[in-house]
């Protein structure tokens, strides 16, 4: 009986380190997870990707107040309306909408997404 309480209680004292360990864990990978959330950019404040073009997109959408094209930006902007300016900008009015700045209300037309 004795050596069989004494495997029992290595046994005990085996899963009793094992559950510390994963304590910790948890521990960890919870304060890691909260240091992520805080670093992590709100949803209300997404970011301009990291060109002095797209601040100048969105001044035309403050100062027009109305869905655009990206013509009517590129005339705005005094690019010219050839189609390698109105693709450019076109492609770039995308970008704005995958990152939820802008919306597409229908094909190629932009909106400035109001808070």
């Amino acid at each position: 009986m004795r050596v069989e309480i004494d495997q029992l209680t290595a046994r005990l004292n085996s899963i009793e380190r094992d559950l510390e360990h994963v304590q910790i864990t948890r521990q960890t990978a919870t304060s890691l997870a909260d240091g992520l959330d805080q670093d992590a950019p709100s949803p209300a404040e997404p970011e301009l990707p990291e060109h002095p073009f797209y601040p100048q997109l969105l001044a035309v959408f403050h100062e027009k107040q109305r869905p655009l094209r990206a013509r009517d930006l590129c005339e705005a902007l005094d690019l010219g309306l050839l189609p390698k300016n109105v693709e450019g900008v076109r492609s770039k009015l995308k970008r704005l909408v995958a990152r939820g700045i802008l919306t597409e209300t229908e094909p190629g037309l932009f909106t400035q997404n109001r808070p």
